[in-house]
């Protein structure tokens, strides 16, 4: 899903949006969290997963041209944890299509 499908859902489900608000939504929330992870807080969405930044300590990597060494500095990342929810959601919509296909080939072997 792309920033505009979001956009297109949102005006589609709750119909006193326009499209114009729904996207002024949306890049108010996605900024939100930008500017929040920017000054290192932590986002928490219960049920959905949390945002959260982790630093990648500074270390030596090889220029694949040359061979020689370079040190590479530290970097801060954002970090995303699913939590309890959407990870079950996931995983019990990831295994339907497994089982039905298993199932269909059961029904055609008999």
């Amino acid at each position: 899903m792309t920033r505009s499908d979001l956009v297109a859902r949102l005006a589609e489900r709750f119909g006193q949006l326009t499209q114009r608000d729904a996207e002024f939504a949306v890049k108010t929330i996605l900024d939100a969290m930008s500017e929040a992870l920017a000054h290192g807080h932590r986002i928490e969405i219960r049920g959905f997963g949390s945002f959260s930044i982790n630093r990648r300590p500074p270390r030596m990597g090889r220029n694949p041209r040359s061979g020689e060494q370079v040190l590479i500095p530290e970097k801060l990342v954002p970090h995303f944890k699913p939590g309890k929810a959407l990870r079950e959601a996931v995983d019990a919509r990831g295994e339907a299509p497994i089982a039905d296909t298993t199932q269909s080939a059961l029904v055609r072997k008999a």
